[in-house]
């Protein structure tokens, strides 16, 4: 058995079934001889998106891959694999390398060396005899513990070489681990005890598919639930105690009850600082359960620390709640969120429904909102304004439902995302929200959906702008038309062969979105262009001072 061949059983053992990849990379042949699917794409960033989106929505039960070239095409993949990184997703990725008597001269790129510090481990092959050893670590790491990529490096001149002996390689186990029961004891006493809990839940509740205990938590305490940006969609949004999600804008109920808190739960969060993410208010006590313990103290103080998986966490201190007040606390928190909630949308109703042109982002995304059936829609934003637009209004129902990001912030991630959820969720609508921007960092990869057949719904916000940039380059602006930004990208999806439509009149704006999702229901990728005003408020306010 060649080296390729090899490889590619052991995808397969390990239940790949889909590469993405881009050329020249030997690993993409002998997947497709096994019969796994390659995808190629327009440039590799996007192909570890998609991957990427392939580990998120399928909470990690099937793991993204992507191959790509030596040199340029490792190179220009080091983007893809930072955000992944920042993240914390799971995904493989095979680099081709240098032949191995060149893998360490320069300039030559070695992948392995340039990429310690954005993966969870990173590994060359240099024996053929050693590949079910090192696939074996690299998909351990992928199953087990925080998430992150594992990248392993395959010489190019590995490929000739032949597998000494039949492949011995059986599929990884995956495990879990639970905080220790003295501190779940400590935790729940706390929190029957606190007289203003709140819960703040992160994006390890996606991992451990811990949604229920999560909601069976909250409803035993009464307690409300904020998530952080990565986090959203763990609770239902229309539940009375959510109070919606925190990115880099947020309904103003999830700083407030933040603020009014004695004690905070952050359950599968890092709590960790971002501009993308709500501060933790001062004074507060926290508990931190988190699957990480490196997470502990990095960024607030816990008071009480659960280390473990968030759905084993979650069950324990239920099972300890429930020894400890018998029966669900009355929800009396919840008029007072709903209070403030339709206070906070009544202030925002003028742009959500305003009948302007250039039409306000606002009304495209309530629009949107109100027409897809948000249950079995997965969504996603893009950096900046879509992002800050998007997340605040947008009511989650089913978990899954909404990939948010942030940490770190690159344009054009949400395009590749929205392929990716489609490819492993081929039965669900499958949205992003992009800007001008983003789609000038991405946009080639629209011709990939047509191609490949990955039938997204695109909804482009076109102000002709940098918007958010316009208070920070008023002299470059003002002089040089720094922020201008330009394109028919409604032209550009129809010349790729997708459906595309631009709409500038918000009477249209419901009856092209249904004609976008009747494109996508016949398998045609859609890319609905909307002509948007230089929007740059957003919802973020901070006990009641904006």
């Amino acid at each position: 058995m060649k080296v390729g061949e090899a490889i590619a059983e052991i995808l397969k053992r390990e239940g790949v079934d889909t590469l993405l990849a881009y050329p020249v990379n030997h690993a993409i042949e002998s997947a497709a001889a096994a019969g796994i699917r390659p995808i190629i794409v327009r440039q590799e960033r996007v192909g570890l998106h998609m991957a990427d989106a392939i580990s998120r929505v399928t909470s990690g039960r099937r793991l993204g891959v992507f191959a790509m070239q030596h040199g340029p095409g490792a190179e220009n993949s080091f983007g893809g694999v930072a955000q992944a990184y920042s993240e914390s997703v799971p995904i493989l990725v095979l680099p081709m390398g240098y032949a191995r008597r060149l893998a360490h001269v320069s300039p030559n790129f070695n992948s392995v060396a340039s990429m310690r510090t954005v993966t969870k481990s990173a590994e060359p092959i240099f024996s053929a005899a050693e590949i079910p050893n090192i696939f074996r670590r690299a998909f351990s790491r992928l199953r087990n513990g925080r998430g992150g990529p594992a990248l392993i490096e395959i010489p190019s001149d590995l490929f000739a070489e032949e597998m000494p002996g039949p492949l011995v390689y059986e599929p990884v186990i995956a495990t879990r681990y639970g905080p220790d029961i003295a501190d779940v004891r400590r935790a729940a006493a706390a929190l029957v005890e606190a007289k203003s809990p709140v819960i703040y839940a992160g994006q390890g509740i996606h991992w451990a598919r811990a949604w229920e205990p999560l909601k069976r938590l909250a409803e035993l305490l009464a307690a409300p639930v904020a998530t952080s940006l990565q986090g959203k969609s763990a609770f239902p949004e229309d539940h009375p105690l959510s109070l919606g999600a925190g990115g880099n804008s947020f309904p103003p109920m999830v700083p407030h009850f933040l603020g009014q808190a004695d004690w905070i739960f952050g359950a599968g969060c890092s709590f960790t600082e971002t501009a993308f993410g709500v501060a933790m208010p001062k004074g507060k006590k926290f508990i931190h359960a988190t699957l990480d313990p490196d997470h502990l103290n990095k960024d607030v103080r816990a008071d009480v620390g659960l280390v473990g998986d968030a759905q084993l966490t979650l069950e324990a201190l239920c099972t300890e709640i429930e020894r400890l007040i018998g029966k669900p606390r009355a929800a009396s928190v919840a008029g007072e969120i709903a209070a403030m909630r339709r206070k906070w949308l009544d202030e925002w109703m003028p742009k959500l429904t305003s009948p302007d042109a250039p039409l306000s982002p606002y009304r495209v995304l309530w629009d949107l909102q109100h027409t897809v059936d948000v249950a079995n829609t997965i969504i996603t934003h893009d950096a900046g304004s879509p992002r800050d637009q998007l997340a605040p209004f947008w009511v989650t129902k089913k978990p899954l439902t909404y990939i948010g990001w942030g940490k770190t912030t690159q344009l054009g991630y949400g395009l590749g995302l929205a392929m990716g959820a489609k490819l492993a969720c081929p039965d669900k609508l499958c949205v992003n929200v992009w800007g001008d921007a983003a789609i000038g960092f991405t946009g080639m990869d629209f011709e990939t959906a047509v191609r490949e057949r990955i039938p997204i719904l695109s909804i482009l916000l076109n102000n002709f702008s940098m918007a958010m940039e316009l208070p920070v380059m008023p002299i470059s602006t003002e002089k040089y038309r720094s922020t201008d930004i330009s394109g028919d990208y409604a032209a550009m999806a129809r010349a790729f062969g997708g459906y595309g439509e631009r709409v500038t009149n918000a009477a249209e704006i419901v009856p092209a979105i249904r004609r976008g999702i009747e494109q996508t229901k016949k398998g045609v990728p859609a890319l609905l262009e909307f002509i948007t005003a230089k929007e740059i408020t957003i919802s973020k306010q901070y006990h009641g001072g904006k």
